[in-house]
């Protein structure tokens, strides 16, 4: 990880924000290098595992015609996972104000024509949608780690 996440999460945290990750690809990984910095639970509020493409519907509201004539592999599904978890993940004080999504394909195949290391990363905050792809090499772990990079510094620049 070449992300700095306590000092991420200073941040966060001296901006006033909470996060809500939904996550694919990253399987829980993005959730768990949040919360390994102290200090973590002012601003986590927790993630979504929705490795299964059901849950990305019944879950976190992502629309199903989408799902059906995309796949889960696709900008606005990350979009939509985003904005998703900051209802999902609400409490009485409200929405998440930051929500986070990973989805993609870690391989070895690819999935729905979409190559490994094809990666969509989408940062939901009252300040707009931001989604961003990527194109990864290496092996699924190294996917993955990499879709957790990218996703930190998306969440660490929409705190600047």
């Amino acid at each position: 990880m070449s992300t700095d996440t306590g000092g991420l999460i200073r941040a966060l945290a001296a901006a006033g924000h909470t996060v809500a990750v939904a996550e694919s690809l990253t399987g829980g990984a993005l959730a768990s290098a949040l919360i390994a910095t102290a200090g973590a639970s002012a601003v986590v509020r927790g993630g979504v595992v929705a490795y299964d493409t059901e849950l990305k519907a019944t879950v976190l509201g992502v629309d199903r015609d989408l799902l059906d004539r995309e796949g889960p592999v696709h900008a606005e599904v990350a979009c939509q996972m985003a904005v998703g978890v900051r209802r999902t993940l609400a409490t009485a004080a409200g929405p998440a104000s930051i929500g986070v999504a990973t989805t993609g394909v870690a391989g070895p195949a690819s999935q729905g024509g979409r190559a490994p290391g094809t990666v969509f990363v989408a940062v939901s905050s009252d300040a707009g949608l931001l989604v961003r792809e990527a194109a990864f090499g290496g092996d699924r772990s190294s996917i993955r780690w990499a879709t957790v990079d990218l996703a930190l510094e998306m969440l660490g620049n929409s705190v600047r």
